[in-house]
Order: structure tokens, then C-alpha cells, then sequence
């Protein structure tokens, strides 16, 4: 079975898309309840919102599954995020909103915890892992920029409504500052738009794992809000005249990125 999917580029950037993922076995989704099944939580259109990353020369790793099965940002472990704020665990059994994702007695236990890390967990980070390995081989050096949605208005997770564009870097820590302005700016200078840097949203497990600016290796996170491209209500769907708006946004943030990563590393 395939879980996710992936495409090469040529400049030493790779853009990881872990929560767009639909995918949900009939066996799993027999146990689910009805907000289980619908995926309402999935980070919805961003692989749509990002297909100009090939143009670019961006290298694209795209999850099929939904994180209602596993979520491939978080920690193996299960350790918190953000230590006492709400925090939704790598198979998670609620959604955003503290709903059930599964029937009474059907949720899944430690095995099957475990079994999920395995088959669709460990063969995401296993691909990051060699696709960064390859770009530093080939260029010395490569960043990663993962890429999220998120509704504009949670409040089990946070208060008020995000800003348009949320960018991460845990605090500073997982790019250097030079990529992190570069980044920011083309964001910032984007009228009509809200902008926060490390607010909410500093980053996950990908951003804080990969992200090691000392060996050459930078992550930064935008989370970006779903008021900006989409309706925001079941059945989700994009609208065109925002992504149409929003799209050339993303393209420069991710240009910005990819400039950065030329000059920085010679290859």
C-alpha cells in the first residue's frame, strides 16, 4: 500500500505535506464515528494550494492517510507539543473540537497504536530522512518547509482567530534567522493578509525534529489559516476566487525559501 507520495526536485528544498492525507481503511473507519469518518480536522487542500512546488524545483512529500489514523507530526512518544495547552496525541481518539473519532469500545488501544507508527509513520519520517540526506549529499545543506491548514477559529485549541499566516520555527531554533526574515517578509509584505511569526503555531514534530540550522539542515512550519482559501464548514469546499488570491502568497514564500537555499548551498 502506498502512504504517501513523493516527487523530486532539483534545488535543495523539500516541502512535506503531512495532514492532507483523506485515506482511511474500511476496517478503521467500521470503528469510526461519523465526525471520525468526515476527516473534518485534515489540513485540506494544501497539496492543491502547493502544486506550482515542482515549478519552483521543490522536492514534494505528500501523506495519502488521514491523521485520523495516525499523525505524522507528532512525537512517537506522545510527548505534548505545547506543554499545558490541549494537545491531540499521534493516534488521536478526539477531534479538534473534543468530539469522539470513535464508537464506545472502539477506540484503539496500545497495539494498534504501535502498529499504525510502524505502517504509516515510520515510512514518512524514513523518506524525510533520506530525502535530506540526499539534498545535504548533493548541495550541503537543504531545508525543509512543512506545510499546514488549519480552521481560522478552535477554541479548544486557542483563543480568538489565527492570523492569515502562521509561521513556525521553534522559536528560532530549527532555521537560521536569515531564512526565517527571507520567509517571513514575502508573507508579511502580502496586502490584505494577518502575519504572526512563532505565535500559536512554533512548529511540530517535523519542524522541531528535522530542523538542526548547526548541520546545515533548516525547517520552518506555516500553518496557514483556512479562512484564506476555503469554506471552513462541512463539505470544505475550496473556493477558487481565494486560492486564486492566496496561491501567489505561498508561491513566494516558498520562492523566498528556495533562493535562500541556492545561494546558501553551492552544490
Amino acid at each position: 500500500m502506498t502512504v504517501f507520495d513523493f516527487t523530486s526536485g532539483d534545488v535543495p528544498v523539500l516541502i512535506s505535506i503531512p495532514h492532507d492525507g483523506r485515506e482511511i481503511l474500511e476496517p478503521v473507519a467500521a470503528r469510526m464515528t461519523e465526525i471520525g469518518r468526515a476527516n473534518i480536522d485534515a489540513d485540506w487542500h494544501v497539496r492543491a494550494l502547493y502544486d506550482f512546488a515542482q515549478e519552483l524545483g521543490a522536492s514534494v512529500l505528500a501523506a495519502r492517510m488521514s491523521r485520523y489514523v495516525v499523525d505524522l507530526n507528532r512525537d512517537p512518544m506522545d510527548t505534548a507539543l505545547y506543554p499545558g495547552a490541549v494537545n491531540t496525541g499521534i493516534v488521536p481518539h478526539l477531534s479538534f473540537d473534543g468530539e469522539p473519532l470513535y464508537v464506545p469500545g472502539a477506540e484503539p488501544g496500545e497495539s494498534v497504536h504501535a502498529e499504525r507508527i510502524k505502517r504509516y509513520w515510520q515510512p514518512y519520517h524514513d523518506k524525510i530522512t533520506e530525502t535530506l540526506d540526499a539534498l545535504t549529499a548533493r548541495f550541503g545543506g537543504a531545508v525543509l518547509y512543512d506545510a499546514h491548514s488549519i480552521r481560522s477559529e478552535v477554541p479548544r485549541l486557542f483563543d480568538g482567530t489565527l492570523p492569515d499566516f502562521n509561521l513556525g520555527t521553534s522559536g528560532g531554533a530549527s532555521a537560521s534567522k536569515e531564512l526565517e526574515t527571507k520567509v517571513h517578509d514575502a508573507l508579511a509584505a502580502a496586502p490584505g493578509y494577518t502575519t504572526v511569526l512563532n505565535g500559536r503555531f512554533k512548529g511540530g514534530y517535523i519542524t522541531r525534529t528535522y530542523g538542526r540550522p548547526a548541520d546545515n539542515r533548516h525547517a520552518v512550519q506555516l500553518e496557514l489559516s483556512q479562512r484564506t482559501f476555503m469554506d471552513e464548514g462541512p463539505p470544505f469546499d475550496l473556493l477558487p476566487d481565494l486560492a486564486a488570491r492566496v496561491k501567489p502568497v505561498l508561491r513566494d514564500a516558498v520562492a523566498a525559501a528556495c533562493d535562500w537555499a541556492r545561494a546558501r548551498f553551492a552544490g
